[in-house]
């Protein structure tokens, strides 16, 4: 399995994704918005795009589809539950299905509802996994839920799912926003210094370049992945001050994704 990152380098800081089998030069598109870095990598690499995937509805995410698929004839793959949201659907995607590419490509759909509630994640089946996580996980963050989500269905994603998958997993979120979640993890865990160490080495990153992280950094850095945490409930506390003693995971999770709301 190949994967390229591509970094649209527009307003919203999205990373598009090609997935591409290394004996067949068959390509997967992920959330092609910018179809002309898209279309041009698959052409440098030698690459057919066959198949386009979206995570979620949103228009930055699909906006690139007509284009992608009128140059290419792929077919568009997501959520079933998306197929009011997104036109031309050629299949729609749920937990447990398996989207091959090429010969040697497969990657299991994980259905992770939060962000939106017809929201898809990829997960590579390699002896290193990698998760193409759209907008519910980012690095060092959590995706917001303004735009059709809900932050209790992206609490139990993040607990029941993203939070069991191998600690080697890479991680591929759909932007580079991890400079300003880092700064939020420290805000809210100031003694972090995990984070605090990883902020200096980012923040001035070239994002066509950026760090891949890991699930195991993510639950070092990542204050969505740190509920126990003692420093974290403190803080919390100060803003919610009728905060329980020992307040459960999704209470902390909650509050954490209502601080992040308005940050």
């Amino acid at each position: 399995m190949i994967v390229t990152q591509i970094w649209t380098a527009n307003n919203y800081r999205n990373f598009n994704y090609l997935i591409a089998c290394p004996e067949t030069g068959e390509a997967l598109a992920i959330d092609p918005l910018d179809h002309r870095k898209c279309l041009a990598a698959a052409k440098e690499a030698g690459w057919v795009i066959t198949q386009v995937l979206n995570t979620h509805e949103h228009g930055d995410h699909t906006g690139g589809n007509k284009s992608v698929i009128a140059a290419t004839g792929a077919k568009l793959l997501a959520h079933k539950n998306a197929k009011n949201a997104i036109p031309g659907m050629d299949r729609g995607l749920g937990a447990g299905d398996v989207v091959k590419v090429g010969k040697t490509v497969e990657l299991e759909v994980l259905d992770t509802p939060g962000h939106t509630m017809s929201h898809v994640c990829l997960l590579s089946r390699t002896d290193t996994p990698s998760l193409f996580c759209g907008d519910t996980l980012f690095n060092a963050g959590a995706g917001n839920c303004h735009n059709g989500g809900h932050p209790n269905e992206l609490f139990h994603t993040f607990a029941s799912q993203l939070a069991k998958l191998p600690d080697t997993t890479l991680v591929y979120p759909g932007h580079d926003y991890i400079a300003n979640n880092l700064q939020f993890t420290l805000d809210r865990e100031p003694d972090n210094a995990r984070a605090q160490a990883l902020l200096g080495e980012v923040e001035t990153q070239n994002p066509g370049k950026a760090k891949v992280t890991t699930l195991a950094l993510e639950k070092e850095i990542n204050t969505f992945f740190r509920l126990h945490s003692p420093s974290v409930i403190a803080r919390l506390r100060e803003a919610f001050p009728d905060l329980p003693e020992q307040p459960d995971e999704k209470t902390v999770f909650v509050k954490l994704r209502e601080l992040r709301n308005s940050w």
